[in-house]
Protein backbone atom coordinates (compact mmCIF):
# COMPACT_ATOMS: atom_id res chain seq x y z
CA UNK A 1 0.00 0.00 0.00
CA UNK A 2 1.16 3.33 -0.73
CA UNK A 3 1.69 6.16 1.92
CA UNK A 4 -0.31 8.37 2.48
CA UNK A 5 0.68 11.96 0.94
CA UNK A 6 0.58 14.34 4.24
CA UNK A 7 1.95 17.94 4.49
CA UNK A 8 4.74 16.16 6.41
CA UNK A 9 5.65 13.96 4.29
CA UNK A 10 6.03 16.37 1.20
CA UNK A 11 8.25 18.14 3.83
CA UNK A 12 10.72 15.24 4.32
CA UNK A 13 10.86 14.89 0.37
CA UNK A 14 11.62 18.54 -0.23
CA UNK A 15 14.74 18.37 1.87
CA UNK A 16 15.58 14.97 1.00
CA UNK A 17 16.38 16.95 -2.07
CA UNK A 18 16.60 20.83 -1.33
CA UNK A 19 15.46 21.86 -4.98
CA UNK A 20 16.57 25.08 -5.99
CA UNK A 21 14.36 27.59 -6.83
CA UNK A 22 15.05 31.12 -9.37
CA UNK A 23 13.09 33.77 -6.86
CA UNK A 24 12.41 36.69 -8.76
CA UNK A 25 11.30 38.69 -5.84
CA UNK A 26 11.43 41.85 -4.83
CA UNK A 27 14.25 44.08 -3.21
CA UNK A 28 12.13 44.46 0.30
CA UNK A 29 12.00 40.86 -0.09
CA UNK A 30 15.25 38.69 -0.79
CA UNK A 31 17.16 39.00 2.04
CA UNK A 32 14.26 37.63 4.22
CA UNK A 33 12.59 34.88 1.44
CA UNK A 34 16.53 33.98 0.67
CA UNK A 35 16.82 33.06 4.90
CA UNK A 36 13.04 31.60 4.70
CA UNK A 37 14.25 29.28 2.06
CA UNK A 38 17.26 28.29 3.78
CA UNK A 39 16.06 27.59 7.44
CA UNK A 40 12.69 25.49 5.52
CA UNK A 41 15.43 23.41 3.39
CA UNK A 42 15.35 24.36 0.05
CA UNK A 43 17.86 26.38 -2.32
CA UNK A 44 17.09 29.97 -3.39
CA UNK A 45 18.54 31.97 -6.17
CA UNK A 46 17.86 35.57 -6.68
CA UNK A 47 18.38 35.27 -10.22
CA UNK A 48 16.17 38.34 -12.38
CA UNK A 49 18.47 40.26 -15.19
CA UNK A 50 17.05 39.35 -18.62
CA UNK A 51 20.15 38.30 -19.86
CA UNK A 52 20.11 35.52 -17.85
CA UNK A 53 16.89 34.90 -16.20
CA UNK A 54 15.11 32.31 -19.06
CA UNK A 55 18.49 30.55 -19.11
CA UNK A 56 18.44 30.11 -15.32
CA UNK A 57 14.41 29.33 -15.19
CA UNK A 58 15.64 26.50 -17.14
CA UNK A 59 17.85 24.89 -14.75
CA UNK A 60 15.87 25.75 -11.55
CA UNK A 61 13.57 23.16 -10.14
CA UNK A 62 10.92 26.20 -10.02
CA UNK A 63 10.59 29.74 -10.75
CA UNK A 64 8.68 32.31 -8.76
CA UNK A 65 7.60 35.69 -10.16
CA UNK A 66 7.01 38.58 -7.29
CA UNK A 67 5.80 41.95 -9.11
CA UNK A 68 6.79 44.06 -5.55
CA UNK A 69 9.44 46.82 -6.73
CA UNK A 70 8.61 46.33 -10.72
CA UNK A 71 10.66 47.70 -13.02
CA UNK A 72 10.89 47.30 -17.06
CA UNK A 73 13.98 45.47 -17.19
CA UNK A 74 12.71 43.44 -14.38
CA UNK A 75 9.81 42.84 -16.35
CA UNK A 76 12.15 41.88 -19.19
CA UNK A 77 13.22 38.83 -16.98
CA UNK A 78 10.14 37.51 -15.54
CA UNK A 79 8.64 37.36 -19.17
CA UNK A 80 11.85 35.32 -20.38
CA UNK A 81 12.41 33.17 -17.03
CA UNK A 82 8.23 32.24 -17.39
CA UNK A 83 8.77 31.23 -20.88
CA UNK A 84 11.77 28.95 -20.29
CA UNK A 85 10.02 27.64 -17.55
CA UNK A 86 7.15 26.71 -19.82
CA UNK A 87 9.19 25.42 -22.54
CA UNK A 88 10.94 23.18 -20.00
CA UNK A 89 7.78 22.07 -17.81
CA UNK A 90 8.92 23.30 -14.94
CA UNK A 91 6.04 25.12 -12.42
CA UNK A 92 6.09 28.31 -11.87
CA UNK A 93 4.18 30.57 -9.38
CA UNK A 94 3.19 34.43 -9.50
CA UNK A 95 2.48 36.75 -6.63
CA UNK A 96 0.89 39.53 -8.32
CA UNK A 97 1.24 42.47 -5.33
CA UNK A 98 -0.84 45.50 -5.85
CA UNK A 99 -0.92 44.91 -9.23
CA UNK A 100 -3.97 46.81 -9.43
CA UNK A 101 -2.32 50.00 -8.33
CA UNK A 102 -1.19 51.81 -11.26
CA UNK A 103 -1.41 51.17 -15.29
CA UNK A 104 2.23 49.53 -15.62
CA UNK A 105 1.64 46.60 -13.12
CA UNK A 106 -1.87 46.17 -14.63
CA UNK A 107 -0.18 45.52 -17.96
CA UNK A 108 2.86 43.63 -16.35
CA UNK A 109 0.50 41.14 -14.98
CA UNK A 110 -1.65 40.63 -18.10
CA UNK A 111 1.49 39.56 -20.02
CA UNK A 112 2.54 37.54 -16.99
CA UNK A 113 -0.98 35.98 -16.78
CA UNK A 114 -0.96 35.00 -20.87
CA UNK A 115 2.37 32.81 -19.76
CA UNK A 116 0.22 30.53 -17.48
CA UNK A 117 1.33 30.01 -13.97
CA UNK A 118 1.39 26.66 -12.15
CA UNK A 119 0.06 28.76 -9.00
CA UNK A 120 -1.00 32.17 -8.41
CA UNK A 121 -0.21 33.40 -4.24
CA UNK A 122 -2.04 36.89 -3.16
CA UNK A 123 -3.58 38.21 -0.26
CA UNK A 124 -7.27 38.70 -0.71
CA UNK A 125 -7.45 42.14 -2.06
CA UNK A 126 -5.15 41.01 -4.91
CA UNK A 127 -7.08 37.78 -5.74
CA UNK A 128 -10.40 39.61 -5.71
CA UNK A 129 -8.94 42.07 -8.68
CA UNK A 130 -7.08 39.69 -10.16
CA UNK A 131 -10.52 38.19 -10.99
CA UNK A 132 -12.06 41.44 -12.08
CA UNK A 133 -13.92 42.32 -8.93
CA UNK A 134 -14.01 45.68 -6.70
CA UNK A 135 -11.00 45.28 -3.66
CA UNK A 136 -10.50 47.45 -1.19
CA UNK A 137 -6.94 46.71 -1.39
CA UNK A 138 -4.41 50.10 -1.11
CA UNK A 139 -0.87 49.44 -1.84
CA UNK A 140 0.62 45.95 -0.72
CA UNK A 141 -2.17 46.06 2.10
CA UNK A 142 -5.15 43.98 1.66
CA UNK A 143 -7.81 45.54 3.35
CA UNK A 144 -10.54 42.28 2.23
CA UNK A 145 -10.84 39.24 4.24
CA UNK A 146 -10.20 35.62 2.76
CA UNK A 147 -13.16 34.32 2.76
CA UNK A 148 -14.67 37.23 0.41
CA UNK A 149 -12.14 36.58 -1.71
CA UNK A 150 -13.16 32.74 -2.03
CA UNK A 151 -15.28 32.97 -4.81
CA UNK A 152 -12.44 35.04 -6.85
CA UNK A 153 -9.94 32.56 -5.97
CA UNK A 154 -12.04 29.32 -7.93
CA UNK A 155 -12.93 31.77 -10.66
CA UNK A 156 -9.17 32.33 -11.52
CA UNK A 157 -8.35 28.92 -11.20
CA UNK A 158 -11.00 28.04 -13.63
CA UNK A 159 -9.86 30.55 -15.74
CA UNK A 160 -5.95 29.99 -15.99
CA UNK A 161 -6.41 26.34 -15.19
CA UNK A 162 -3.87 26.89 -12.61
CA UNK A 163 -4.07 26.63 -8.48
CA UNK A 164 -5.14 29.96 -6.18
CA UNK A 165 -3.73 30.30 -3.27
CA UNK A 166 -4.96 34.08 -1.22
CA UNK A 167 -3.40 33.80 2.55
CA UNK A 168 -4.95 35.78 5.65
CA UNK A 169 -5.65 34.87 8.80
CA UNK A 170 -7.17 31.68 7.76
CA UNK A 171 -5.83 30.65 4.51
CA UNK A 172 -7.39 29.21 1.49
CA UNK A 173 -6.29 27.35 -1.74
CA UNK A 174 -8.05 26.35 -4.95
CA UNK A 175 -7.67 24.70 -8.41
CA UNK A 176 -11.04 25.38 -9.11
CA UNK A 177 -12.95 21.87 -7.91
CA UNK A 178 -11.30 21.17 -4.76
CA UNK A 179 -10.16 23.52 -1.94
CA UNK A 180 -8.53 23.34 1.50
CA UNK A 181 -8.30 26.02 4.03
CA UNK A 182 -5.00 26.55 6.88
CA UNK A 183 -5.66 27.88 9.88
CA UNK A 184 -2.38 28.95 12.36
CA UNK A 185 0.31 31.89 12.11
CA UNK A 186 0.68 34.23 14.29
CA UNK A 187 -1.29 37.96 14.59
CA UNK A 188 2.40 39.31 14.40
CA UNK A 189 3.30 37.84 10.82
CA UNK A 190 1.78 41.13 8.93
CA UNK A 191 4.11 43.47 10.85
CA UNK A 192 7.45 41.51 9.66
CA UNK A 193 7.52 42.74 6.13
CA UNK A 194 7.95 40.74 3.33
CA UNK A 195 6.80 37.15 5.27
CA UNK A 196 3.83 36.94 2.45
CA UNK A 197 6.25 37.40 -0.61
CA UNK A 198 8.91 34.54 1.23
CA UNK A 199 5.89 31.81 1.18
CA UNK A 200 5.89 32.29 -2.26
CA UNK A 201 9.13 31.51 -2.58
CA UNK A 202 8.41 28.30 -0.03
CA UNK A 203 5.35 27.56 -2.92
CA UNK A 204 7.93 27.28 -5.61
CA UNK A 205 10.26 24.79 -3.75
CA UNK A 206 7.25 22.52 -2.70
CA UNK A 207 5.18 22.51 -6.07
CA UNK A 208 9.71 22.10 -7.34
CA UNK A 209 9.39 18.77 -5.11
CA UNK A 210 6.10 17.58 -6.29
CA UNK A 211 5.50 19.17 -9.87
CA UNK A 212 2.77 16.90 -11.00
CA UNK A 213 0.45 17.55 -7.73
CA UNK A 214 0.56 21.41 -7.34
CA UNK A 215 -2.39 21.71 -5.30
CA UNK A 216 -1.10 19.78 -2.54
CA UNK A 217 2.57 21.23 -2.91
CA UNK A 218 0.62 24.60 -1.64
CA UNK A 219 -1.20 23.30 1.23
CA UNK A 220 1.72 21.94 2.50
CA UNK A 221 3.89 25.26 1.98
CA UNK A 222 1.07 26.99 4.17
CA UNK A 223 0.95 24.87 6.48
CA UNK A 224 4.62 24.86 6.96
CA UNK A 225 4.07 28.49 7.67
CA UNK A 226 0.76 28.17 9.77
CA UNK A 227 2.82 25.98 12.14
CA UNK A 228 5.61 28.00 12.39
CA UNK A 229 4.27 30.99 12.74
CA UNK A 230 2.27 29.76 15.51
CA UNK A 231 4.79 28.48 17.25
CA UNK A 232 7.35 31.64 17.09
CA UNK A 233 4.51 33.60 17.88
CA UNK A 234 3.41 31.93 21.15
CA UNK A 235 6.95 33.09 22.36
CA UNK A 236 7.57 35.90 20.59
CA UNK A 237 8.10 39.58 22.27
CA UNK A 238 6.88 41.86 19.46
CA UNK A 239 7.44 41.39 15.69
CA UNK A 240 11.08 41.86 16.19
CA UNK A 241 11.84 38.54 18.07
CA UNK A 242 9.05 37.21 15.99
CA UNK A 243 11.09 36.93 12.71
CA UNK A 244 14.30 35.44 13.75
CA UNK A 245 12.05 33.16 15.87
CA UNK A 246 9.96 31.95 13.30
CA UNK A 247 13.25 31.29 11.07
CA UNK A 248 14.70 29.17 13.96
CA UNK A 249 10.97 27.35 13.75
CA UNK A 250 10.88 26.65 10.10
CA UNK A 251 14.79 25.46 10.79
CA UNK A 252 13.38 22.92 13.71
CA UNK A 253 10.04 21.96 12.18
CA UNK A 254 9.85 18.05 11.63
CA UNK A 255 7.35 16.04 9.59
CA UNK A 256 5.76 14.71 12.33
CA UNK A 257 5.25 17.69 14.35
CA UNK A 258 3.83 19.31 11.29
CA UNK A 259 1.74 16.73 10.57
CA UNK A 260 0.46 16.39 14.21
CA UNK A 261 -0.34 20.60 14.78
CA UNK A 262 -0.84 21.47 11.08
CA UNK A 263 -5.16 22.51 10.87
CA UNK A 264 -5.97 21.75 7.25
CA UNK A 265 -9.83 21.11 6.34
CA UNK A 266 -11.63 20.99 3.15
CA UNK A 267 -13.39 23.88 2.51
Amino acid sequence: MQDQITAGSQLRTMRANPPLVQCITNFVAMNIAANVMLAAGASPAMVHAEEEAGEFAAISGALTINIGTLSSGWLAGMLKAAQSANEVGKPWVLDPVAHYATAFRRGAIARLLELKPTIIRGNASEIIALAGGTSRGQGVDSRDAVEQAEDSARQLAEKHSCVVAVTGVTDFVTDGQKAKRIAGGSPLMPQVTALGCSLTCLVGAFAAAASDDPFDATVAALAVFAVAGEQAGAIADGPGSFSWRFLDALAALTPETLDRDARISAA
